[in-house]
Parts: C-alpha cells; sequence; structure tokens
C-alpha cells in the first residue's frame, strides 16, 4: 500500500472528531526537571513544549479551568516501581529526593492546583485522579506533557477509556526525537482523541473565559 493510499484508508476509517466537552480540566504531564538537563539520561530537548503547556495553564486558569499537574516519585528502595521500574533505567531519577525529579523551572504547582503523584506511565493508572474528575464534575481533559510516546500516550488511552472526551496539545507535548512524537500523536488521533494545536487548545479556553464573563454580566 502506497502511502497515499495508507493516508487515505486512515482517513476512511478513523477521521472523527469528538470536539472539546463543556468542562475540561488541563493536565500537565511531568514537565519535570531531568527533561531539560542535558547531563540527565531523561534530556529530551523540550524547552518549546513547556512553553506552550505554560501559555495554555495561564490560559485555563483565566477561563477558571482546573489545572492538574503530575509527577513521579519512587520509594528510595523503588519496591513501588514494579516492572516499569525494571525496565526503564532512566526511572532512576525519580526516587524520592532526586532534584531531576522535580517541576521544571516554572512549573512550580499553585496552591489551587492539584499534584497527582504517579509511579506508572498512565496519569489515571493507581491514581485519584479519574474520581477526583468525576467528583468536580470534569467531562473532558486537554493533556499536555512529556513524552508523546510515553506517558502522554498511556494517560490518552486511559482518559478516553474513563469516558471523558480527550484533546491531546500537540504543541505543548514532546519527545526526545521527532519520529515517536509523530507517529504517536498520528496514532493517538486516530483511535483515541482529538489532537489539536495551541491555538485551537487557546481559542477555546478563551471562548470558556468570554461565556462565563457574560454569564456574570
Amino acid at each position: 500500500m502506497s502511502e497515499d493510499d495508507l493516508l487515505e484508508n486512515y482517513r476512511r476509517a478513523f477521521d472523527t472528531r469528538v470536539g472539546f466537552g463543556r468542562r475540561p480540566a488541563l493536565i500537565l504531564i511531568d514537565f519535570c526537571q531531568g527533561y531539560f538537563d542535558p547531563g540527565c539520561d531523561l534530556y529530551a530537548d523540550v524547552d518549546d513544549a513547556l512553553s506552550s503547556a505554560l501559555r495554555l495553564r495561564d490560559a485555563a486558569r483565566q477561563a477558571g479551568v482546573p489545572v492538574i499537574l503530575t509527577g513521579v516519585s519512587y520509594h528510595p528502595t523503588a519496591i513501588d516501581g514494579g516492572r516499569f521500574f525494571e525496565k526503564a533505567a532512566p526511572l532512576r531519577y525519580f526516587i524520592e529526593g532526586n532534584p531531576m525529579g522535580a517541576f521544571a523551572a516554572g512549573l512550580e504547582p499553585r496552591e489551587d492546583e492539584l499534584v497527582i503523584i504517579k509511579q506508572y506511565p498512565s496519569a489515571f493508572f493507581g491514581t485519584s485522579l479519574a474520581s477526583t474528575l468525576t467528583a468536580i464534575g470534569v467531562d473532558s481533559v486537554l493533556l499536555t506533557g512529556l513524552t508523546t510516546s510515553g506517558c502522554v500516550r498511556a494517560s490518552c488511552v486511559d482518559a478516553m477509556s474513563h469516558g471523558f472526551r480527550t484533546a491531546v496539545v500537540a504543541d505543548a507535548c514532546g519527545d526526545r526525537h521527532v519520529a515517536p512524537h509523530e507517529a504517536n500523536l498520528f496514532d493517538m488521533n486516530a483511535k483515541y482523541a482529538d489532537v489539536v494545536s495551541e491555538g485551537e487548545a487557546l481559542d477555546f479556553l478563551q471562548g470558556l473565559q468570554k461565556e462565563a464573563a457574560a454569564q456574570d454580566e
């Protein structure tokens, strides 16, 4: 099958858009210091993704949209890391107390932002995230974070599986190489979520802000 035929095949089979929800939450996945330190095995040269996520964070806060940050932390013995820790050697940087596991500069959690600490790729697996979102009436999520092929994709699949309309903001996600980044965005857009640009996400959030302001008048 040629590339053109393949793309046409995907368009026929996987061209559905689910759209944004009415009560979203913005989730910033694992923007940890190690991804920004060239001396760390986790380094991924993803400053642009963080900048995009920070702009979305500001817009979400202005629109009254909940902002949730996720991080990774392991017991000093790594007993809670399971097979994930056994397989992925760079996870040693997330052992409790390692500075590489801290949030990246500019992304320090604010008092009204929920922080979810996890041990596995998905922000939903083994955490209270899904039940918390349901309890506060959230119907959809905007996903940003690191890395596209790892924890973003895992969180995307679980968000959809839990029934949330899911949008992945491409500009606010990053990976070590463009190939896995683009391939996983393509796959998520085909099967699990709407992959959107930062501009689309900002327009959506600004629209919510305007609606809220109009209701207050």
